[in-house]
């Protein structure tokens, strides 16, 4: 059976793993075949978790649980970071598929194989989602595969859907069909989130580990749009599942890195005559978004996210990754609009939904992807 090695990104884990223990336990992997590898990313205020998982943790190496490897790290890498130091420690062992495992997610006891079966049976999927539910009301959803607006957002897709739903009426994320008694083995996505995702080894060698300067957020995104890029398609694993202790809360803090990040992505995957096309779009969102972060009180955070782009050696970074991905890309743009991206928000929060967007945002920026589509020969 392929060798898995289940990266779990610590920062501050000692809350999680009075439940996180006993679903590792209860996985029905055959533990000669997968390793639990701890990259204990330091806490500002907490430190390193590195006595709690020793105690907890590793005490249960090859008994209770499979073999476990710690590695702490001196300073915090952010997400892409410290995931990137497990994935290092499984190429170099010899592992022939890598799943990310969120600090604050619980896997069910099943959900290696579904996603070995499908990864193993197809070699164009570049890597495979699980549905992620809400813990502990595991009959609602997290994200069914997250949705890629056009104009650079990111979203968790069938977010408080219930998992029947996605068996029942899969239309989006575009491509999944299924009935209530037949649900889909898996269904293309925009992008996986990084939460709880499956890596295939060969691939991760041969067009690189995740986007460090990322830090946090859309670092997953980027990773399955440069799949995509490649020609690799990125599903959902229907019968792979996972609970997540999700806080929207908890993210919205990060607001800086979202928005600094979504340039990002922007500069990163449209060629020069699509971000001309799109500017319209762009000012007005960006004139939205100036508006509901002064009125959120994130103000100070998106003025963060514009002088990070002041920065000539910042700038020279993303610039640099662009030239990169641009020539060696095997899809168009227009590929890319029509087949990985939608024109709504769709994330049912209370603090982010509102009429503005639902009436009146929503139906005109998808009227003008589809304008964008008729134009675009590229």
């Amino acid at each position: 059976m392929p060798r898995v090695a289940i990266i779990y990104l610590s920062f501050h884990s000692e809350p999680y793993l009075p439940d996180l223990i006993p679903a590792l336990e209860k996985v029905t992997y055959p533990k000669d075949q997968w390793a639990f590898v701890v990259v204990d990313n330091p806490h500002p205020t907490h430190g390193l978790s590195m006595e709690t998982l020793e105690r907890d943790i590793l005490s249960r190496s090859k008994t209770s649980l499979p073999q476990v490897i710690l590695l702490p790290q001196e300073t915090n890498s952010g997400f892409s970071g410290g995931n990137n130091a497990g994935i290092r420690w499984a190429l170099e062992h010899g592992y022939d598929y890598i799943y990310l495992l969120n600090n604050d997610a619980l896997p069910e006891p099943g959900f290696i194989e579904p996603l070995v079966g499908v990864l193993g049976q197809h070699k164009t999927i570049g890597c495979a989602q699980s549905l992620i539910t809400l813990y502990p009301r595991t009959d609602l959803l997290n994200t069914s595969g997250n949705a890629f607006h056009f104009l650079g957002f990111g979203y968790s897709n069938g977010y408080m859907e219930t998992r029947d739903m996605v068996a029942s009426d899969h239309e989006t994320p575009r491509g999944g069909v299924s009935t209530p008694q037949m649900p889909p083995s898996q269904y293309p996505i925009d992008y996986a989130s990084g939460a709880g995702v499956m890596l295939r080894a060969d691939l991760l060698k041969e067009y690189g580990l995740w986007d460090e300067d990322f830090w946090m957020y859309h670092e997953d995104l980027e990773y399955s749009m440069r799949l995509k890029m490649h020609g690799y398609s990125v599903v959902c694993v229907y019968a792979s599942v996972i609970g997540h202790k999700y806080e929207f809360s908890r993210s919205i803090t990060k607001f800086q890195f979202m928005e600094r990040n979504r340039y990002a992505v922007l500069l990163m995957f449209y060629k020069i005559p699509t971000l001309i096309l799109l500017l319209p779009a762009l000012v007005g969102v960006e004139c939205a978004m100036l508006f509901f972060a002064w009125k959120g009180g994130w103000f100070q955070q998106k003025m963060l996210a514009y002088k990070a782009w002041f920065s000539p050696a910042f700038l020279k970074i993303w610039l640099t990754k662009r030239k990169k991905l641009q020539s060696t890309r095997t899809i168009n743009d227009r590929t890319l609009l029509s087949q990985s991206t939608v024109g709504e928000i769709l994330f049912q929060e209370a603090s982010t939904s509102s009429p503005v967007v639902k009436y009146f945002a929503n139906p005109i920026l998808s009227l003008y992807r589809r304008i964008v589509l008729l134009i675009i020969r590229w």
